[in-house]
C-alpha cells in the first residue's frame, strides 16, 4: 500500500491535525506491513499560491509553453504525480476562519487541473483520479461536527466536494474537536484516535 500524508498545519508537534493524522497512518501501516509512506509537508514544502504564469501554462500545450511557463507546472506536475502514486490519502486539517489552511488550498489549486485531474463531457466535469481511499484528519478548536455550529464547517463540505470532483469519492472523516474547550479538550485526542475505524 502506498500511502501520502498531507500535512497542512505550521504547529508542528503541538498541531492536532498532524497527531491525528499521524495516528491514522499507523494504524493503516499496522494493517499493512509493507506500505511505502510518503509525508509531504505543505508548510515546510509549499506549493506556490496561483499566479498568472501558472494558470497560463496549463492552458498553454507543452509545445508551445516558454521556459517560464514549463518551469512553473512543474508544481502542478509533481503535485498530480504524487497524488497519482498514492493509494490511500491521509490530509490534515486544521481548521482556520472556519475553513482550510491556505497552504491547503495552494496544494488542491494545483492538483485539479482539467485534462489531468479531470475532464470536461458533454455530460459535465468527470473526476481522473478514481480508485482512492482518502482520510481527513480534521481538528478544531470548538465542536462543529453537530449543534449550533455546524453550518459554520467549510472543512469537510469543502473538500469532500472538490475531491469528489476530482473523482475522489470515498473519504472518511476523523475528527478530533473541541481542543479549546476546556471541559472536553483534555480527552479531545485520544477520543479521535478511538473514533478510527479503517
Amino acid at each position: 500500500m502506498k500511502i501520502l500524508h498531507i500535512i497542512s498545519s505550521p504547529r508542528g508537534e503541538a498541531s492536532f491535525s498532524i497527531k491525528l493524522g499521524t495516528a491514522i497512518v499507523e494504524k493503516l501501516k499496522a494493517s499493512n506491513p509493507d506500505s511505502h509512506l510518503t509525508v509531504h509537508d505543505l508548510t515546510r514544502s509549499p506549493f506556490p499560491h496561483l499566479e498568472e504564469v501558472h494558470l497560463n501554462s496549463f492552458f498553454t500545450p507543452a509545445e508551445s509553453r516558454t521556459a517560464e511557463q514549463a518551469e512553473a507546472i512543474q508544481h502542478s506536475n509533481n503535485a498530480i504525480a504524487e497524488l497519482k502514486a498514492a493509494e490511500v490519502i491521509v490530509i490534515g486539517v486544521p481548521m482556520y476562519n472556519f475553513g482550510i489552511h491556505s497552504t491547503l488550498k495552494a496544494w488542491i489549486d494545483h492538483i485539479a487541473r482539467a485534462g489531468q485531474t479531470f475532464k470536461y463531457t458533454e455530460n459535465g466535469p468527470v473526476g481522473l483520479v478514481e480508485g482512492k481511499k482518502v482520510y481527513l484528519a480534521i481538528s478544531t478548536g470548538g465542536v462543529y461536527s453537530q449543534g449550533e455550529m455546524k453550518s459554520y464547517d467549510f472543512t469537510e463540505p469543502y473538500l469532500k466536494t472538490v475531491l469528489g470532483f476530482l473523482g475522489m469519492t470515498d473519504v472518511s472523516v476523523f475528527r478530533v474537536e473541541g481542543i479549546n474547550v476546556p471541559s472536553i479538550q483534555a480527552g479531545a485526542l485520544d477520543k479521535a484516535v478511538s473514533s478510527i475505524v479503517l
